[in-house]
């Protein structure tokens, strides 16, 4: 008993018997043979039919019948699998050329079950018998099945290429197949050109095979990925649905779809649109409506009065299946092997194979014609001396005895001794002479012309050629997909995605944001739900379609469309950066907004930072990539202390200034067009020649010379003065005094404004988040070293942080 015991690692176990496995789910159940195109299953259940004279020219089968008779016989697997490979050879939306005609309802292009096999009947199609024609001549090997009761074919003697026609799809371990449906016609009119030129290059055969052909039809787009699947196996195109767009009554439009991509599910795909519909994804769709019939496939998508159908039309092809990326994997089984396949390595495949059929059939025929001529011959000579050969026979004691006898005494043949000797006494006439020598001239010729095949390679040619131009003649039907040479670049238009709306917007100093409707903006009571040590930053009305830029202290952008920025009731406080943006910092606050219309409409941002650089950079410059969780960099700052004083955004080049305030008191005006535009992360170029440890404290945008500018010390000293007082110069130098220094106290810049003539009353904010505000009119202009008024308590209200014109001041 111990010596029937062996031990062996269990990686050693396993790795042999899934070997074992994956090699016969690989040779025996998943991968097409490269000569007929089918499955072990598939090729059972056409055999199985065909044995059981279940052909095109006779009645319908129960499916039950045919299924249980593959099972019993050929098949031991599920009846199940069975069917539904049976079903699929049935269904004209999967395979181009179906090889079963099944009655009943054999599922749909929505995906229904196909009725169960006890309802259904089913035959061969008329095409699929070409695959049986030279099945009973010897002319492929027949192997015992699973019970060796009865032999199965190893591969069908096809008179068609199936595995182009019908093309393939299935897993198995390591190898996966998908082999696209092509037509008929463009095939076998490329194998014609191949066997009269073996070396045909690739380009020759595609005047022939344009692309796939499938059996919903649709547009294929890309001939580069065609061109590459044919040669190397592997490639990409792209499958759209044939639409149509039209008017309707009213000035409405609607989106007709009448072909779909390869085996994308009609209901599914209606019901996706009509999502998109409910959720609003894309404004302008009315309803989605499954007009499909008998007639055809009929989906209509009607869409609202002025919307962009075209628009509408782009973002389905995004975003549903309307359109999909096919992926070739031509993998079969060549020589017992998974090989990937190009087109002319499948094409001469098929045509060796049909070369080895016809010699078979050929070497068949001719034996059994060489045996009838021989019999032949022997009945003419038995004519010439019928009498002598009856009275052999009467003298004789029985069959045998008279077979030897005619044998003996007339030198016959025993295969032609027994055909005299069965023959019926009827056909002794002297008419039957006449016959026999017409018969013996057919089967010379018949055995001249298979003795040629067999031995002329051009003869044999001819043979082939014959069979697949009579197969085209017979089965031939129009192209079904059209092919474009080129990808259409899909770019969704935004406008038809966002539902145009005005919106209120603001975004807070703290970094809360968020958009609330009119309604609920006009019937907050002026609530922005902002806690009271924040403010906003930006505060105003928008449109949907509109952008937002956000800058930070840190020298980061965050960028929002209006229509994705958070949307709350307008006493809600919004949402905070932190819960999106996965590197915003805890001292980061918000310093500026600027929003736009349109991405493209050109335009620069100016960015200034205290340590005393400054740049502009180019609003296409400034849109990230990948926006939604993490900020952009604006400006690469220099140290960890230096920080963003303010960003500025000039739609187009003009005569503007820009005004500089240093801590320490000291002003700079300069053009900015002395401000080169370079990209997002980049630090800049000098703005101020800061002496010491002075910083910029305040960078404002000078759009006219009558502008005045209003500053605040931190001393609580105000004055306000023409901009013009600030003599102009050139970037990168050191500026005027805007204040008389004096020893016991000293005027260091707070905050500063700009503000034109029609402002009359400005605010300031202190670090005690107090409020004061000034009328101008108390107030008379300064000069440029003048040092104002004090008009803040430091003492009682803290420090001045902020002034700006009273009447854009944000509401609390």
């Amino acid at each position: 008993m111990a010596d029937r015991i062996t031990e062996l690692s269990l990686e050693a176990v396993m790795g042999e018997r899934f070997g074992r496995y994956s090699k016969y789910i690989i040779q025996e159940r998943a991968l097409p043979d490269i000569r007929d195109g089918l499955k072990p299953v598939q090729r059972r259940i056409l055999f199985a039919m065909d044995q059981d004279g279940n052909t095109y020219d006779h009645p319908y089968r129960k499916s039950a019948k045919s299924v249980g008779n593959v099972m019993g016989n050929f098949h031991p697997h599920g009846d199940s699998s069975i069917y539904e490979a049976m079903v699929r050879l049935s269904q004209d939306w999967k395979v181009r050329e179906p090889l079963i005609d099944m009655n009943g309802n054999n599922g749909s292009v929505d995906n229904d079950p196909a009725a169960a096999m006890r309802y259904t009947e089913a035959r061969l199609s008329k095409i699929a018998g070409e695959m049986m024609a030279d099945l009973g001549q010897e002319t492929v090997d027949m192997v015992l099945n699973f019970d060796d009761t009865t032999y199965e074919p190893t591969v069908l003697p096809s008179r068609i290429p199936s595995l182009f026609i019908n093309g393939a799809t299935g897993i198995s371990a390591g190898y996966a197949t998908e082999i696209p449906p092509h037509n008929l016609k463009e095939i076998n009119a490329a194998l014609i050109y191949l066997l009269d030129h073996p070396e045909a290059p690739l380009s020759a055969l595609m005047r022939y095979v344009k692309g796939p052909d499938f059996p919903t039809g649709g547009i294929i787009q890309g001939l580069d990925g065609i061109k590459k699947a044919y040669k190397t196996g592997r490639g990409k195109i792209v499958v759209r649905a044939k639409t149509e767009i039209s008017d309707l009554k009213g000035g409405k439009k609607k989106i007709e779809i009448t072909e779909l991509p390869y085996e994308v599910v009609k209901s599914n795909l209606v019901s996706k649109i009509d999502a998109i519909r409910l959720n609003k994804e894309v404004a302008g769709i009315a309803e989605v409506r499954d007009e499909s019939d008998r007639e055809g496939m009929s989906i209509v998508i009607e869409l609202n009065k002025g919307t962009n159908a075209e628009g509408i039309l782009t973002y389905l092809f995004k975003k549903t299946d309307l359109q999909i990326s096919y992926n070739f994997n031509m993998v079969a089984i060549h020589d017992q092997r998974p090989v990937t396949v190009s087109l002319k390595q499948g094409l001469q495949a098929f045509l060796d194979f049909r070369k080895e059929v016809v010699l078979k059939r050929s070497a068949f025929e001719l034996a059994k014609a060489q045996a009838r001529q021989h019999i032949v011959e022997g009945l003419i000579r038995m004519l010439s001396i019928l009498d002598e050969v009856v009275t052999t026979i009467r003298a004789s004691q029985n069959r045998k005895d008279a077979t030897q006898n005619l044998i003996d005494k007339f030198q016959f043949t025993q295969p032609q001794a027994e055909a005299i000797v069965t023959l019926q006494l009827y056909r002794l006439t002297n008419t039957d002479v006449t016959q026999l020598e017409a018969e013996f001239a057919t089967l010379t010729a018949k055995i001249n012309h298979l003795n040629l095949i067999l031995t002329e390679e051009s003869a044999l040619k001819d043979v082939i050629r014959e069979e697949l131009t009579a197969i085209t003649k017979t089965y031939t039907t129009p192209r079904r997909s059209q092919i474009e040479a080129e990808v259409e670049d899909l770019v969704i238009d935004t406008a038809v995605t966002i539902a145009e709306e005005d919106v209120q917007v603001l975004v807070s100093r703290n970094g809360y944001y968020k958009r609330a409707s009119l309604r609920s903006y006009k019937a907050s009571d002026a609530d922005n739900g902002l806690a009271d040590d924040d403010l906003p930053v930006f505060v105003g009305q928008l449109n949907t379609t509109q952008h937002l830029f956000m800058f930070t202290n840190k020298g980061s952008v965050i960028y929002r469309p209006v229509h994705e920025l958070p949307d709350f009731k307008w006493k809600d406080t919004g949402e905070h950066f932190s819960q999106q943006l996965a590197n915003w910092r805890p001292d980061e606050y918000v310093i500026q907004v600027v929003a736009v219309d349109h991405l493209a409409q050109g335009g620069a941002f100016t960015i200034v930072t205290n340590d005393g650089f400054i740049k502009q950079t180019a609003l296409a410059d400034m849109v990230p990539k990948a926006y939604k969780k993490k900020t952009a960099m604006a400006i690469k700052l220099k140290t960890d202390d230096s920080q963003v004083v303010n960003v500025a955004y000039t739609p187009t080049v003009t005569d503007q200034d820009v005004l500089l305030l240093s801590h320490n008191g000291v002003g700079l005006r300069f053009g900015l067009s002395d401000v080169p535009e370079i990209g997002a992360r980049t630090a800049g170029v000098k703005a101020m020649d800061l002496r010491g440890d002075d910083t910029i404290q305040a960078a404002l945008m000078v759009t006219s010379p009558d502008q005045q500018v209003a500053i605040v010390a931190e001393n609580g000293a105000f004055k306000y003065m023409p901009v013009a007082e600030i003599n102009h110069s050139k970037r990168a130098n050191k500026g005027l005094l805007i204040f008389t220094q004096k020893k016991t106290v000293p005027y260091h810049v707070a905050a500063a404004t700009l503000f034109d003539q029609d402002v009359t009353a400005l605010e300031i904010l202190t670090s005690r988040w107090q409020v004061q505000d000034l009328q101008l009119s108390d107030y008379s202009p300064s000069q440029r070293v003048g040092n104002g008024q004090y008009v803040v308590d430091v003492k009682k209200n803290g420090t001045p942080w902020l002034v700006r014109p009273l009447a854009i001041a944000g509401t609390k």
